[in-house]
C-alpha cells in the first residue's frame, strides 16, 4: 500500500471503510473475482478495484508486483483510491496512479 492509499483509507467513514477491507479480502483470497470488485484497466497494467457503496462508486487503481494478472499475484500495490465522480476526475486518477506506480519502481529497484 502506498501512503496516498492509506491516507485515504483512514479518511473514510467507517462504513465505507468496512466495505474497502471487505473487498481486499477478496481480493486476498478468492480465486476468481468479478468485474464487480476487480476490473482490468485496457492498454495498461493496472486494475481497479471498485468499492460501491449506495450511489458512492470508489475506486482503487492497483498493480500485480509479482504476476501477470491479479489472479496469480500473492502481491499487489494499492496505488491511490478516488470517489468516481466523472471521467475528467477518473483519467486524473489513474494518471496519478501511474506517477504513484513509476516513484514506486524507482524506489524499489535502488533497493
Amino acid at each position: 500500500m502506498t501512503g496516498e492509499f492509506v491516507t485515504f483509507l483512514n479518511s473514510l467513514e467507517p462504513k465505507v471503510r468496512k466495505k474497502y477491507l471487505y473487498v481486499m479480502q477478496i481480493l486476498k483470497t478468492e480465486l476468481v473475482i468479478s468485474e464487480k470488485f476487480i476490473k482490468h484497466l485496457e492498454n495498461t497494467e493496472l486494475y481497479e478495484m471498485r468499492v460501491s457503496l449506495s450511489s458512492n462508486e470508489y475506486r482503487t487503481i492497483i498493480f500485480s508486483i509479482d504476476a501477470v494478472n491479479i489472479i496469480s499475484s500473492s502481491k499487489v500495490l494499492l496505488l491511490n483510491s478516488f470517489l468516481k465522480k466523472d471521467t475528467k476526475q477518473y483519467r486524473s486518477g489513474i494518471s496519478r496512479a501511474m506517477k504513484l506506480l513509476e516513484d514506486w519502481r524507482t524506489a524499489y529497484e535502488e533497493d
